[in-house]
């Protein structure tokens, strides 16, 4: 297994692409100014599909969304979190917020380690009060202020119980990645061998099916109380400004929608469950963020038993993501067609 893995495949431009449906367009003035295409699935608790849009089995690489996976890896090759919020970082795309670089330096410090051991790419924090901040204390780009040195602390404290190197932890022959790939195997379904590359944190990252990718979040919600699985998603539902942060959607959504747990992902990525084992996933073609919250809060109304749950009130922080301004006033929308009643192409029920 190797982490520079390529292959055309099922991650080829032209399959991507032409069986793709309209996730979401850009309206300025009554007029569509640009289209987001993409692929979509939302599970039934039975696992049959309730919603798709595009292809659900088309492969993809499922970017930070893989996280709370990984963190099943991690819990079960020894690290032993302190609290819900250690987990809940373990799965996180943080902010790079204080409270996220406090939960990192715990994790460290438990098994006798610092910052100096992560091997994350150096970043600054994503939150940017949380950056300027930071610059103004004098720091730059650090491992421990990068959005995935949660996961990569939890990596180092699962090595150090398993008595593995912490030097080498993100090689993909390392036994903690190996651990990784075949907790992604069990939990997705998946049963074609993946494509296997570098994620943008230095990890290996193992492709999925979209489907894969929603059957494991269903796996979390559904396991039973006590287990590895879901303990993480008790952790994230628990603890949602741990998993992304202030002005996050994924935590605006969580604490909108009890007991959900949802994880964004780069290029356009987003799964996530519901307490009843109702489960999404979606990768936006182009991979842009912008359409994301939208998608996500149409998502989650077709998922939902009852779509009145999801308040107004509680997706204030996805709201705005969704208008289109001209001048500061607004004057558009971001429309996700697979909400209305008329079916859009490559919208099935």
């Amino acid at each position: 297994m190797s982490a520079n893995t390529l292959s055309a495949g099922n991650l080829s431009a032209g399959t991507l692409s032409a069986s793709a449906g309209v996730l979401a367009e850009i309206v300025r003035g009554g007029l569509v100014e640009s289209v987001h295409l993409g692929h979509l699935v939302v599970l039934r608790p039975d696992g049959g599909v309730l919603r798709a849009v595009g292809d659900p089995d088309v492969v993809i690489y499922p970017r930070s969304s893989l996280k709370p996976v990984q963190a099943v890896a991690a819990l079960r090759a020894g690290f032993t979190p302190a609290d819900d919020g250690q987990l809940a970082l373990a799965t996180a795309s943080h902010n790079g917020e204080e409270i996220h670089r406090d939960g990192v330096h715990d994790i460290l410090g438990a098994v006798g380690l610092d910052a100096t051991a992560l091997r994350n790419t150096p970043d600054l924090p994503l939150h940017p009060p949380a950056a300027f901040a930071w610059r103004t204390a004098g720091h730059g780009p650090e491992p421990i202020t990068q959005n995935c040195s949660g996961k990569h602390a939890a990596f180092l404290a699962a090595c150090v119980a398993s008595g593995w190197d912490t030097a080498t932890y993100l090689d993909a022959e390392h036994p903690l990645q190996r651990a990784v790939a075949g907790v992604v195997a069990e939990l997705t379904g998946d049963t074609a061998p993946p494509h296997v590359t570098v994620d943008g944190c230095g990890a290996p990252l193992f492709s999925t099916t979209l489907r894969g990718l929603a059957r494991a979040f269903q796996r979390l919600v559904t396991a039973d109380a006590g287990t590895d699985e879901a303990r993480v998603a008790r952790a994230m539902a628990a603890r949602p400004e741990l998993v992304a942060g202030t002005g996050r959607d994924a935590t605006a959504a969580m604490r909108a929608v009890p007991g959900l747990i949802a994880k964004d992902g780069a290029e356009g990525v987003y799964a996530g469950a519901l307490p009843d084992g109702t489960a999404f996933a979606f990768k936006v073609l182009d991979g842009a963020g912008r359409p994301r919250p939208a998608i996500l809060a149409a998502t989650l109304r077709a998922a939902l038993t009852d779509p009145a749950a999801l308040t107004a009130e509680g997706l204030a922080a996805l709201a705005d993501s969704w208008q289109v301004l001209g001048h500061g006033q607004v004057v558009g929308e971001v429309r996700v067609p697979f909400e209305s009643t008329g079916a859009a192409p490559g919208v099935h029920a």
